[in-house]
């Protein structure tokens, strides 16, 4: 394992050039948390604890625009797929995806946001950036064509959660939510049932909708494994239907085309300092209390991230 040293945050982005992503390249782990177990002995990692507190969960755009600044500062020219840690951390794919929409500035073709995902991440959130709230920012980016949100089966896409959620991508659609059991007659209404699809079963979905990704001459690829049944990875979210075959199919019909990989829901105890993000956990229905096989979990978690790894090369 190789390990990155951060330097101190930069304003100035590094040059396009040397942005690059290739799915065999080593993995990238962003270790905010300490959740992402060893991936293997090319693996590169960039220790960023003193971040976890400021960033995780929720944090201002302020604070947001310093991490991106740091990122292109610290991350290497050359990686493959990043794994930023636990889900508290998933909106750090938006500034992954504009550090890869930055690095294809000279290409025309936009960019499809594919999201595995057991939630919508599409909330209003008003303070800034939101691990709940990312896609429909990232929906916002004229350089992404559309964003697919696959995998639902939260609640929040239901009626009585309409309230939290960012119509725009809707009104523009630019966003489908793909959910297993879970209907969402907003979306429907506004945009048409074809940005709304409900599946009774994981396989019907991805019958559906792997179809589409051989048109699609982009992909960028965020993977929570939330996504996953709780029988095969535990996340401390309330979990979704697919199984690991589920997100290794995806993965595998989005290679030849995949512009960026990032893969978060690995295990993490959250110990956060702030009254307002500790409200907001609980708010979500999570606790700070470890589960009992804890080891076990993040082990199983790690061979789940080395299983869609491969399924990538």
């Amino acid at each position: 394992m190789k390990r990155v040293t951060p330097a101190p945050l930069f304003d100035a982005p590094l040059p396009p050039r040397l942005l690059n992503f290739h799915a065999p390249a080593p993995p990238l782990v962003l270790d905010f948390d300490a959740s992402v177990l060893p991936l293997g002995p090319d693996e590169l990692r960039i220790p960023l604890e003193t971040w976890r507190e400021r960033i995780g969960f929720g944090c201002s755009r302020r604070d947001f625009a310093c991490l991106e600044a740091c990122l292109d500062r610290v991350m290497p020219g050359e990686h493959g797929p990043v794994f930023p840690g636990g889900g508290d951390f998933h909106h750090v794919s938006l500034a992954l995806l504009r550090r890869r929409i930055r690095a294809r500035a000279s290409a025309p073709a936009s960019i499809d946001l594919v999201i595995l995902d057991n939630h919508p991440d599409n909330m209003l959130y008003p303070f800034g950036v939101h691990c709940g709230s990312w896609a429909g920012r990232a929906a916002a980016l004229e350089a992404v064509r559309h964003v697919h949100v696959v995998g639902i089966t939260s609640p929040d896409i239901g009626l009585l959660h309409a309230w939290e959620n960012d119509c725009r991508p809707f009104l523009r659609k630019k966003l489908t939510w793909w959910s297993i059991g879970r209907r969402a007659p907003l979306p429907a209404l506004i945009a048409g049932k074809e940005h709304a699809r409900c599946f009774r079963s994981a396989d019907a979905l991805l019958a559906a909708f792997l179809p589409r990704l051989p048109d699609v001459e982009s992909v960028y690829l965020s993977v929570d494994k939330d996504v996953l049944h709780p029988d095969a990875a535990y996340t401390g979210w309330d979990q979704g239907r697919f199984l690991p075959d589920h997100a290794e199919a995806v993965a595998m019909c989005c290679r030849g085309r995949l512009v960026g990989v990032d893969i978060c829901g690995d295990y993490a105890r959250r110990s956060y300092r702030s009254i307002g993000k500790r409200l907001l956990c609980r708010l979500d229905g999570l606790t700070d209390d470890p589960p009992a096989d804890e080891r076990g979990i993040r082990e199983r978690g790690r061979d789940i991230n080395l299983k869609i790894l491969n399924a990538l090369r």
